[in-house]
């Protein structure tokens, strides 16, 4: 039966059903895991924002006209492009990641809700603390980007 509430205990489902722990070897090395997957998370949302950050400084081989400043965006001038095709690709790979991250969350068991909270920690700690990236998301006006 799946739990609605938090609960502590080392017999836990986490995102399939054959993935279960029912020894406390099992559920140290499944909430080690789920630690790694999310500091993973924080170490691919990284590289995406530097991949945007490297496309959006690299300079254009044509001088822009008035019609594709006023019009068009730099980065939608080209939909194609290669950094946009492997940003595109990162987001969608660190969005399944996220989302698989939230359901292993949602087993309710707190030691998968702390192991993944400390990991998102300490990636973000390890990967995205201080840099260029808190410069972009402040000049950027989207706040999902």
């Amino acid at each position: 039966m799946m739990h609605m509430t938090f609960y502590w205990g080392k017999n836990v489902t986490i995102l399939f059903d054959s993935w279960r722990t029912e020894s406390w070897l099992g559920y140290a090395l499944s909430l080690l895991a789920l630690f790694l997957a999310a500091a993973f998370y924080q170490y691919m949302e990284d590289r995406r924002i530097r991949l945007k950050i490297f496309a959006r400084s690299k300079p254009s081989s044509s001088p822009p006209s008035i019609e594709t400043a006023l019009l068009l965006p730099a980065a939608a001038a080209r939909p194609w492009a290669p950094a946009r095709l492997a940003s595109s690709l990162l987001f969608g790979l660190n969005s399944a990641i996220g989302y698989l991250i939230m359901l292993a969350v949602m087993s309710f068991n707190g030691g998968v809700f702390i192991a993944v909270v400390v990991g998102l920690a300490a990636g973000y700690l390890l990967f995205r603390s201080g840099g260029e990236e808190e410069r972009f998301a402040l000049e950027n006006r989207c706040a999902s980007a």
